[in-house]
Parts: structure tokens; C-alpha cells; sequence
């Protein structure tokens, strides 16, 4: 299956068309003089996996949570 090429002149014009597509999860080919230049594709939110960076923080210091001197005044 062929993605769709707009050139840049039609993507300007009708960028909002093309937006609508990649929202319905097409992906579209903006090419300047028949070389594809950028593609413009369905945002997907990232997969967080809880507990993938367990393991990660080696030190933390002692003193990590105690009140900060220079804010002192707004405690």
C-alpha cells in the first residue's frame, strides 16, 4: 500500500485536511519536487510501564527531603 505524497504547496493549502487524516491514523507523504521531504503521522501516547526505572536512582543523599535554607522564609 502506497502512502498518499502531497507537494508542499498543497500541504500548505489543505494542512488542515491532512492533519484530519493522520488523526484517523493515515500516514501522509509531504514531498518537494517528487522527494519526500516529511511525514506526517498519528501522534500514539506513550506506553508507560510502571516500575521501568526502579533501579535507577544508585544515591540519594540523606539530607534529601529537609528544608532548604534560602527558603526559610516561606515555611
Amino acid at each position: 500500500m502506497t502512502m498518499p505524497r502531497f507537494n508542499i504547496a498543497f500541504a500548505k493549502a489543505h494542512f488542515s485536511e491532512l492533519i484530519e487524516k493522520a488523526i484517523l491514523g493515515e500516514e501522509v507523504i509531504v514531498s518537494k519536487g517528487n522527494k519526500p521531504v516529511a511525514k506526517i503521522v498519528p501522534l500514539r501516547p506513550a506506553k508507560r510501564k510502571p516500575g521501568a526505572g526502579k533501579g535507577q536512582i544508585l544515591f540519594m543523599s540523606p539530607d534529601f527531603d529537609a528544608p532548604i535554607d534560602d527558603f526559610a522564609e516561606y515555611q
